[in-house]
């Protein structure tokens, strides 16, 4: 699972842009427990949502010109120019060139081939989210997509991704893990856009987790704050329990309560 001990190509980073942030934050607030911060009068609106202290997230208000709310995860790059060259490279674009943030690192926001948009985070001074894995922060990806190939073959290219497929009842599951890694420090899964079981006609796109403690709570609380349950908690042998969820403003994720790890796991 995702954690702090950041290595390239793995998620480091991630916010959302919304139409309205006031009441975004007041939606994550009685989620997650999350408080804003802002990051000061050169942000442009830009703040970060904590967890005790702890950055989670990051988010802002964007415009309709922008794109529909969603949420956006960055990956680590030692070299922002070099990963949007390879995408380029690969079939993919540069939806926003790589560009410095007020010293405290460097970002791009590239597409894949399918056109998944997805963030570049090249680290300065911050490294990334303070903390992963644990209720109320990132916990695992999803990329939902029409060409399960293509798309490991695009990532491989771009932020060395390995896969792996992993059998599971009814089917198999194909992880990602960085670079030279093992089973123990992937962080997400690629999934074919038709096996989609909340619509498969929406187009690809990249889906963040959450760890939660109650999985139902949360997505009781998102229905009760204008939010929408896409899908409603679901038990996942030996994973835990899910959810998939849009916040008030249409911007969409996914919770889960990991299930326990057995004796020799992780």
């Amino acid at each position: 699972m995702l954690t702090t001990r950041f290595v390239n190509g793995a998620p480091n980073w991630l916010d959302v842009g919304t139409s309205d942030i006031d009441g975004a934050i007041s939606f994550y607030r009685d989620l997650f427990g999350w408080q804003f911060r802002s990051a000061g009068p050169d942000s442009g609106g830009y703040g970060f949502f904590q967890l005790a202290g702890r950055t989670v997230a990051g988010g802002m208000q964007t415009t309709s010109e922008q794109g529909a709310p969603s949420w956006t995860v960055y990956f680590r790059s030692t070299d922002a120019e070099a990963t949007a060259k390879a995408a380029e490279q690969a079939g993919g674009s540069v939806l926003l060139r790589p560009m410095d943030v007020l010293g405290e690192g460097r970002m791009a926001i590239l597409a894949d081939t399918a056109g998944v948009p997805f963030g570049i985070w090249q680290p300065g001074r911050t490294q990334g989210v303070d903390v992963a894995g644990e209720p109320g922060s990132l916990c695992w990806i999803e990329l939902f997509t029409p060409d399960i190939a293509r798309a490991a073959a695009f990532y491989r290219k771009v932020l060395g991704w390995e896969t792996e497929g992993v059998s599971f009842p009814g089917g198999t599951y194909t992880c990602i893990n960085p670079d030279g890694g093992s089973p123990e420090t992937g962080f997400g899964g690629l999934v074919p856009q038709a096996d989609d079981p909340v619509d498969p006609e929406s187009g690809a796109y990249l889906l963040p987790y959450f760890e939660a403690t109650d999985t139902d709570a949360v997505a009781r609380a998102t229905q009760e704050r204008r939010g929408t349950v896409l899908m409603p908690p679901t038990d996942v042998r030996g994973v835990g329990r899910i959810a998939r969820l849009a916040d008030p403003y249409g911007a969409r994720f996914a919770v889960i309560t990991s299930a326990p790890q057995e004796p020799g796991q992780g």
